[in-house]
């Protein structure tokens, strides 16, 4: 990387004695101690990370990100590398899942175009974030590195650009690239040492043969490889351009304050790469859900923490984030709205 660029962002000094206030709060509501689970502890995350006893959440963003892999060319998705194209168009006319959930919820939806394989007309939804020479996605990454140490770096500063100019305190992360869980499965398995049987799943579907296709490509990649290391230069070797510009972007919500609602596999990776350069990220993330990829249970025990949902999905797209959102906003309506045992007149637990 260029001596000018800073790896990390400054980060909002947390106010860890709320967790304790908050949670005072909660108890002298009007509901057994910790009758509503987790639902508590996640009303006293959103607390500190918002840097406020009531938090409320503002102007909810949900970003897809979307970039096309070399690596798709050896097969190792069920699906043509065309999908992602696609997909764009999809997401943009509405079409999609994630679509009618963001619809569903009001979550603002932006695209953002980080090296998909195709030129789309100016929209609204649009963020037009291609890298100079990974216009088309990244190389294959059996062969070599995916792109230069440059060209993520570009990635990562588009990420937190564009995270820079959207308003509200909530940034829900999706994203869309056929050949992606290779690229994550990739980062896994450098970032954290756990082998590829681990780390590599059936991603949009593979059949068994596939599967062994797939995590033989991988071993490739990782041999090909061998001298990427360390976190940026693993992410710039074996990552995605989609998964580089999200890790701009987790690490400009961080350094806002903002609360990243984690998607799935493939946004962990991401968060993981911003919390290998700097933990404290992870003060700020949400994770929405258990996807059902192989590795990302173990990811998830790797960075010690706990996702909310667990519906045995593979979708991608931010449609877990979607999906976990209203718990969110209950969370912070109980602790703003829900009556004491004073102020309601009801009668506490005896001794």
């Amino acid at each position: 990387m260029d001596s000018d660029f800073d790896t990390t962002l400054p980060l909002p000094t947390l106010d860890h004695a709320a967790r304790q206030r908050v949670q005072v709060a909660l108890d002298a509501k009007t509901k057994p101690l910790g009758a509503l689970g987790r639902l508590e502890s996640l009303a006293v995350q959103l607390a500190v990370a918002l840097g406020t006893d009531q938090p409320a959440l503002l102007a909810p963003q949900l970003v897809v990100f979307a970039a096309d892999h070399g690596i798709a060319a050896r097969g190792v998705s069920a699906y043509p590398a065309e999908v992602t194209r696609q997909m764009v168009l999809n997401f943009l006319t509405g079409g999609a899942a994630v679509s009618v959930l963001a619809r569903q919820h009001g979550l603002a939806l932006t695209v953002a175009d980080c090296g998909v394989a195709a030129e789309f007309e100016a929209h609204p939804m649009l963020a037009r974030l291609k890298v100079a020479g990974v216009e088309r996605g990244t190389a294959d990454a059996s062969r070599g590195p995916a792109m230069s140490e440059v060209q993520c770096r570009t990635a990562i500063v588009q990420g937190r650009r564009l995270v820079a100019a959207l308003p509200g305190n909530v940034l829900l992360l999706g994203e869309m690239g056929i050949g992606n869980t290779s690229a994550a499965a990739l980062l896994m398995a450098r970032l954290t040492g756990a082998p590829l049987q681990v780390c590599t799943g059936r991603g949009t579907g593979l059949d068994d043969a596939g599967l062994a296709a797939k995590r033989a490509v991988l071993a490739e990649a990782l041999e090909a490889n061998a001298q990427a290391t360390r976190p940026l230069q693993a992410l710039a070797a074996l990552g995605g351009l989609e998964i580089a510009t999200m890790v701009g972007a987790v690490q400009q919500a961080a350094a806002g304050g903002r609360v990243l609602v984690v998607d799935g596999f493939i946004t962990t990776a991401a968060v993981a790469v911003a919390a290998a350069l700097q933990p404290a990220v992870l003060a700020h993330c949400v994770f929405a859900h258990r996807s059902q990829e192989t590795g990302h249970t173990h990811w998830l025990q790797h960075l010690g923490v706990q996702a909310l949902l667990d519906l045995d999905l593979r979708l991608g797209e931010g449609s877990g984030a979607a999906l976990v959102w209203p718990l969110l906003e209950s969370a912070c309506r109980v602790l703003a709205e829900m009556a004491s045992f004073a102020t309601a007149g009801v009668s506490q637990r005896t001794p």
